[in-house]
């Protein structure tokens, strides 16, 4: 519930139980009748059959009537802009997981292969993000918690990262159109993974070659790998746990294909 709903909410209470508490004491009402007229009232219908007899009542009903009107069609504005941006929101987040999808298909989970495989704990990785169709909400959880905690990164020879640049290369086409589509401008997290692709290829490109590179920038460009597979990781993650939910067939090729499962094949067994 947003906070304008319930400044509105809350109005609307205290004029009601305003009108309740005076239409009874005032003009010697019913509670029925008390109530009745006070939503009668405030929603404009004002059928005509009770209406005060007092001045000091016909002065209540103008300050339930100014205060309540208002307050009752904002209350009914703000429902109908809360179902509106729900219905929104879950097409934002349609469209955003479409997208996501896209870029898993065509090189999210190539380049996790590629990362999973000069991970020194791979085994590690194993065990703990091998997710299964049977995975509940306590798994997803218990990965989430794992990967927090879990340093990863990666270890290249010269002639992996040559290989990554490649590829990376190969795929600045569809990364420049992802980074230009309007809607992943909202999920940050995705952003931030294109952003440090295009930083990690900047990097790999302005060196004349990759081998022979001293130690210390050797530890940098790993560096920069490691940070692209931490938020790789991390969005494919999210990105299964919503395609469990949403769309089983989606799930079961992604399971079928898991990059941290060593024995996965597309391949219904």
């Amino acid at each position: 519930m947003n906070f304008r709903l319930k400044i509105y909410l809350s109005i609307f209470t205290v004029l009601l139980f305003t009108g309740i508490s005076g239409f009874m004491i005032l003009e010697d009402m019913s509670f029925i009748n008390a109530i009745y007229f006070s939503i009668v009232t405030m929603a404009t219908v004002g059928y005509g059959d009770i209406h005060p007899q007092t001045e000091i009542g016909k002065i209540l009903v103008l300050i339930i009537i100014i205060g309540g009107v208002g307050t009752f069609l904002g209350i009914i504005a703000s429902i109908t802009d809360l179902f509106v941006n729900r219905r929104e929101e879950e097409i934002r987040h349609q469209k955003i997981n479409m997208v996501t999808s896209l870029f898993f298909s065509e090189m999210g989970n190539d380049l996790l292969k590629q990362f999973v495989r000069f991970d020194p704990a791979v085994k590690t990785l194993h065990k703990n993000l091998k997710i299964s169709a049977d995975w509940e909400n306590e798994d997803f959880d218990r990965a989430q918690r794992f990967l927090r905690q879990h340093p990863l990164s990666v270890r290249l020879r010269p002639d992996d990262m040559a290989a990554l640049l490649k590829f990376l290369q190969n795929k600045s086409g569809l990364l420049l159109r992802l980074i230009e589509n309007p809607i992943l401008q909202e999920h940050e997290n995705f952003t931030e993974l294109l952003r440090a692709l295009f930083h990690l290829r900047d990097e790999l490109l302005h060196r004349e070659g990759l081998s022979g590179l001293p130690d210390t920038d050797h530890e940098h460009l790993e560096g920069d790998i490691s940070r692209v597979y931490k938020l790789l990781v991390s969005e494919w993650l999210r990105y299964i746990r919503y395609i469990q939910k949403s769309y089983s067939y989606l799930f079961s090729l992604a399971v079928r294909v898991n990059p941290f499962d060593p024995e996965a094949t597309a391949v219904v067994k």
